[in-house]
């Protein structure tokens, strides 16, 4: 049998446009003919999905997924993209996307690993994935993929614009960890995914936030002293100030509680905690929209009618 190099895999994956394991399955089906290969995805109907695979895929859902491990717990979320709000509303493709969902509680972050692990049912993630385009008609993907795990605590997951359950528009996991009482942590945990939710915090810690948007802060806020004629001597100690406040509104743990704006995140999570019993400690949150980042094409529907019927 022919070995199946990587470049024969590419070669084939950019003839047909069909996805990398299905490629792979058909070159060794087919002892690495790449015609042969051509035909066999073509007879699957995996290479449909190939012409498909240009178009901005921005729509879709986010689904999560908890599981417990006794004293601990893990979560995972992901986003599944399609082409169109009227798709992210199918039956079907939620139920596509709880699974790629579930399949995120083992291989986490790492999107290309859940795209190539299989699910409960024993099918192979971008399968299933390929096997919808061709059977909705859009292009798709598993853009996203996040998953947090405390050995001892909760990890707590709330879906925004709830399509279905588990299904949405937004969603965030927030981890806490410690020994007090599993559920209430998770209840603890809940109220905080929905504080981030709102507020959009670019961190857990002002320990954590990226160095690159504090710069990026500071320039605007001395561009904006200067432009305020403040005396020249005096800019740093001002922006100073300003940083501090920009950092108490986008760092998680100094953030006012949305549901008691007179109590921090982290004051919340230390009376939580005297009051259960136990410390309990943040260790991490997530929190995915869907297509954000995605650059979406504008189209004019009317222009494209005409261009069709030629103006009339």
């Amino acid at each position: 049998m022919a070995e199946i190099t990587a470049a024969l895999v590419k070669d084939l994956r950019e003839k047909t446009g069909a996805g990398m394991m299905d490629c792979k399955k058909a070159l060794t089906e087919n002892a690495g003919d790449i015609e042969a290969a051509t035909d066999w995805l073509r007879t699957k109907g995996l290479s449909q999905a190939g012409k498909k695979a240009d178009r901005v895929a921005a729509e879709g859902v986010v689904a999560v997924a908890l599981r417990n491990d006794g004293k601990g717990m893990t979560g995972a979320v992901i986003e599944l993209n399609a082409e169109t709000d009227f798709v992210g509303r199918n039956e079907t493709f939620q139920g596509v996307a709880r699974k790629v969902a579930a399949v995120a509680l083992d291989n986490g972050a790492d999107v290309e690993a859940v795209r190539a692990a299989r699910t409960a049912d024993g099918e192979e993630v971008q399968t299933l994935v390929t096997n919808l385009i061709a059977t909705i008609g859009e292009n798709m993907a598993v853009r996203r993929t996040a998953k947090l795990t405390v050995a001892e605590g909760s990890v707590s997951a709330y879906v925004h614009n709830a399509v279905a359950p588990e299904v949405g528009k937004l969603g965030v996991l927030v981890a806490l960890e410690g020994a007090a009482d599993q559920a209430a942590m998770q209840e603890l945990g809940r109220k905080i995914a929905m504080h981030v939710a709102a507020t959009n915090p670019l961190s857990l810690s002002a320990e954590d936030l990226d160095p690159a948007a504090i710069e990026r802060e500071r320039a605007v806020l001395v561009e904006k002293a200067k432009e305020q004629g403040r005396p020249e001597n005096m800019i740093d100690k001002i922006v100073d100030g300003q940083i501090s406040k920009f950092q108490r509104e986008v760092v998680l743990l100094e953030q006012p509680f949305v549901m008691n704006p007179d109590q921090t995140i982290k004051a919340l999570i230390a009376d939580s905690g005297k009051a259960l019993g136990a410390e309990i400690k943040m260790t991490g949150f997530v929190r995915l929209a869907l297509g954000e980042g995605v650059e979406k094409k504008e189209s004019d529907f009317a222009a494209e009618v005409a261009s069709m019927t030629g103006g009339n």
